[in-house]
């Protein structure tokens, strides 16, 4: 069966002022729709993929024939990286981290600033495209990493928490160049009820 694009679980002007109406029209219609595509036609060609899920696909890229592994490392990100960004973000969301998800911030980092400024730096030292994340390594450590392009920590055996996507396609309408301030005003729209879910379920498969 094809995968099929998911909804976004609110308005396309729910993140205003932060991450604009038309922002999130292109990133969800156009460029999630399209890594879509090719990850479906990538895995037209290998049958014997039918059965797993997106993410289990991405954990096991050895599976993968090594003709459709590269489009498969593309957009197959590309498609399981957007479904977790949408998921993570949600109007009236913000502020603190609170939960489990917020005492291993505060176990690890220190506290939610030094957690902040740790994961911000990382998304704007990302050199060219790319995500920042929150995952929990495979020692069940929280850690912030980055990748390029559409890869994601799945296929490093991470599971993801959260993560932010530093494409210009992400923030340029608004910031233009300036992802730093992007960087800094994305977790005003974090939905830390989600995330602290994700970190729950990351638990629970990591035994």
């Amino acid at each position: 069966m094809a995968f099929e694009l998911p909804p976004l679980p609110y308005a396309y002007d729910a993140l205003e002022p932060y991450i604009n109406k038309r922002t999130m029209e292109l990133h969800h219609d156009m460029h999630h729709a399209a890594y879509l595509s090719k990850f479906n036609d990538a895995l037209g060609k290998a049958p014997e993929l039918a059965s797993k899920s997106a993410e289990d696909i991405m954990r096991d890229l050895a599976s993968v024939p090594e003709s459709i592994r590269t489009a498969v490392v593309n957009n197959g990100g590309g498609y399981v990286n957007h479904a977790m960004f949408w998921e993570i973000m949600g109007s009236n969301a913000g502020g603190d981290p609170s939960g489990e998800i917020g005492d291993a911030i505060k176990a690890i980092f220190g506290d939610f600033d030094s957690f902040k400024t740790k994961f911000n730096d990382a998304g704007a030292g990302q050199f060219g495209s790319g995500w920042v994340w929150l995952v929990l390594d495979k020692g069940g450590k929280l850690a912030v990493t980055s990748t390029p392009n559409q890869n994601t920590p799945l296929s490093d055996g991470h599971e993801v928490i959260m993560g932010n996507d530093v494409w210009e396609h992400a923030y340029y309408l608004t910031y233009e160049n300036r992802r730093p301030e992007y960087l800094k005003n994305w977790w005003n729209v974090v939905n830390w009820e989600k995330v602290n879910a994700r970190y729950q379920a990351a638990k629970l498969r990591l035994g």
